[in-house]
Formats: structure tokens, C-alpha cells, sequence
């Protein structure tokens, strides 16, 4: 109960984005709780932004563990997200009674946030992932195949590449080595957690295939996308797209209206899965939808995560991880910019005043640095005044 309750109030708090959350933890838990100190805390940091996975949420997962163990590990989780994640299945629910003039005005006004957001994500990691000649290629590569071929199997084919990029041309930059081991982990349930997110990334689109269950479907679907996001939270878009919308399951506009809505809501913006699971169309319940999915997609990092802590000394002394691992960022960035042109910039900019208010909700990011809650009461409502202008 200490950490649920340690967690349920940044659930309710956190708001803009992973970055902003791993401060709030360091305020928390190093600072004023002293759960852990501080060069732990910059190495569970470091180790969680090197899985693919939610960084934060793992972050947030480990401390827990540290402290409580794995109830205290799973008290951690339900707490920092359940409060997101209740908010977006209460938007799925009223969303479809958004009909007339302002409430389509108010679902055209979220896609345009999803673009801003977006267009900023890819200017920050572009800046941060691609900072040389050789992780620009390795960019616009992923980039021209994830546009040409299309689909989740050109993610991963891109994801895959970076990877084997990174280790011919991204061996520059020794790994810092570690001082200290954040969270102990024994081997044995090390190897296990590694054998079940094996076992379930490749076991769960065969069962998937053979038993036609919906809810299999949905969590197949959501824990191969959550399996896959290097990079950060907004990376999980264009995986998202590719197995929700692509499959039939809900429409563009409905999935950037959620994903728009996402960034209005405190905690983790893996929560956007509880959106997509009440929406889409496999699971008759949405509260079973949205359960599923939000389990599946944050499972694969908590498994990898506990898999690695054993090992994670041994494997960051490893260059060839370390290159491998700059390859498949800048792949990442991307993917990413892929998805901005679509389905992110072809469904939500449909004009010149759409661009305007994308534009602008871009500026106030980048520039004003303003809280992403303003930019998205701001850029709704002038969606809203724009659809009653006269034409």
C-alpha cells in the first residue's frame, strides 16, 4: 500500500510525457522518499531506456520491485496507470456521442493535436537519435521502407536493419560502466522472464491463427507492438496503426481522435491501448477490450526488463549492444516520421486553417515549451471556432 499509494498520486499528477515522469520519480523515490540513490536511479534509468518498452513505466515497474517487491512491482504499474487509463475508456465511451458541428469539430481538433505532437516527437529524437551522417542514412532508409511496403511487417523488417546498421556503422561511443545495481534480480527468474516473452511473441500469433479468439487476436496484436517500441512512448503510434487500423478494427479518424485525447491525461501514454482496446471491434465488451490491451502492451517490457536486470552489466560492457542499439534508434526516428505523413498528416490536415492550428500547437511545444494539457484545450477549441466560421 505504500507504493500504490506513492504511485497513485503521480498517476494523477505526471503530466507531459516519459521525460517529465522520470523527473517526477527522481523528486519522489531519490530525493525525498530515498527508496534508492541517486547513481541507482541513473542506471535503472539508463537500462530502461536501452530495452524497447514504456521507459518510464519500467522504471516506475523496478522501483516498485526494489521496494515491495513483485506485488510492490505491480502495485507500482496499476497505480501510475489506472488513472489514465480510466479516463481514456470514459472518452471511448463518450466519444461516440460526439455528433454535430462541435463534436466533430472536437474529434477533428484532437487529430490535429496527434499532429503536432508527432511533429514534435520526430523533431526532438531526430536532434537527439540521428546526430551524425551515418544515423541520418539509417533514418531515411527506415523511413523509404516503411513508406513504400507499408504494415507492421515493414516495421519490423526496418527495426531489424537499424540494427544490423548500427553494427557496421555505429560502433563509435564506449557504454558507460555501471557503479551500482539498481534493482537484484536472481538469474533463474531472469531466464524465466526472458523464456515467456520468447515464448509469447512467437506463440502468440500461431495461437492467435489456430483458435480465431478475438481476445487472442487483440492481445496478440498489442503485445507484439509493445515488444517492438525502442525510442519512447510515441513510437507505439505507427505499431499501433498498423494492427489496429490496417487490420479493420477501428478508423484512422477514431484512432487519432484517442491518440490526441492521450496526451490530455496524466501518467504513461501507453494508456492510449486502453482507448484503442474499448474501440476496437474483435472484443463485443470494451471494458475487456481495454483490459486485454492494456495488459498486452505493457507485458513484453516488464518481462524483458525483469530478464535483463540479472545480466545487464555483463550485456552494457558488450560495444556491439551499444551499436546495435544507435542503429535501431535512428531507425526508429524514421518510423516515426513515416507515420507523421500517415496516417497522422493525410486524415487530421485537411486545409489550410488544419495546418495553421497544427502548426501553432507545434510552436507552443517546441518553442513556449507550454503544458501539453494548454496546447490541447488550445488547439480544440480552435478546431471548434474554426468549424463555425462562415466558409
Amino acid at each position: 500500500m505504500e507504493v500504490f499509494r506513492a504511485f497513485l498520486k503521480l498517476g494523477l499528477t505526471s503530466f507531459g510525457g516519459p521525460v517529465a515522469h522520470l523527473g517526477y520519480f527522481r523528486d519522489e523515490f531519490v530525493v525525498r522518499r530515498q527508496w534508492l540513490d541517486e547513481a541507482s536511479y541513473a542506471d535503472l534509468v539508463a537500462l530502461c531506456q536501452f530495452l524497447p518498452g514504456p521507459a518510464s513505466s519500467q522504471v516506475g515497474f523496478a522501483i516498485g520491485l526494489g521496494r515491495g517487491g513483485v506485488r510492490g512491482a505491480l502495485a507500482a504499474f496499476l497505480a501510475f496507470t489506472l488513472p489514465s487509463a480510466l479516463l481514456l475508456v470514459a472518452f471511448a465511451a463518450g466519444a461516440g456521442t460526439l455528433h454535430g458541428p462541435t463534436g466533430l469539430a472536437v474529434i477533428h481538433g484532437l487529430e490535429l493535436v496527434a499532429v503536432a505532437v508527432v511533429a514534435h516527437a520526430v523533431w526532438g529524437m531526430a536532434r537527439t537519435l540521428t546526430p551524425d551522417a551515418a544515423r541520418a542514412g539509417i533514418a531515411l532508409a527506415a523511413l523509404a521502407l516503411v513508406t513504400l511496403a507499408g504494415g507492421a511487417t515493414a516495421q519490423v523488417g526496418a527495426i531489424a536493419l537499424g540494427a544490423a546498421a548500427g553494427l557496421l556503422v555505429c560502433r563509435n561511443g564506449a557504454p558507460r560502466a555501471l557503479e551500482h545495481e539498481p534493482v537484484r534480480v536472481g538469474r533463474t527468474a531472469g531466464a524465466v522472464a526472458l523464456a515467456a516473452f520468447a515464448l509469447l511473441l512467437v506463440g502468440l500469433p500461431l495461437l492467435a491463427r489456430a483458435t480465431n479468439a478475438p481476445a487472442i487476436a487483440l492481445f496478440d496484436a498489442f503485445y507484439r507492438a509493445g515488444a517492438l517500441v525502442f525510442g519512447g512512448g510515441h513510437v507505439v503510434l505507427p505499431l499501433l496503426e498498423a494492427q489496429v487500423v490496417s487490420a479493420g478494427w477501428t478508423t484512422s479518424d477514431v484512432f487519432l481522435a484517442g491518440y490526441g485525447a492521450a496526451q490530455a491525461v496524466p501518467g504513461p501514454l501507453f494508456s492510449f491501448a486502453a482507448y484503442l482496446g474499448a474501440v476496437s471491434s474483435p472484443v463485443p465488451s470494451p471494458l475487456l477490450g481495454a483490459a486485454v490491451a492494456l495488459t498486452a502492451i505493457f507485458l513484453p517490457g516488464f518481462l524483458i526488463l525483469v530478464g535483463v536486470l540479472p545480466f545487464w552489466m555483463a550485456l552494457r560492457a558488450v560495444p556491439a549492444a551499444g551499436a546495435a542499439l544507435r542503429g535501431v534508434n535512428a531507425a526508429v526516428v524514421g518510423i516515426l516520421l513515416g507515420a507523421l505523413h500517415h496516417p497522422v498528416w493525410t486524415s487530421a490536415v485537411l486545409g489550410v486553417t488544419d495546418f495553421a492550428i497544427a502548426a501553432v500547437g507545434f510552436l507552443l511545444l517546441a518553442r513556449w515549451r507550454l503544458p501539453p494539457i494548454v496546447v490541447v484545450g488550445g488547439m480544440v477549441l480552435a478546431a471548434v471556432v474554426a468549424a463555425h466560421l462562415p466558409a
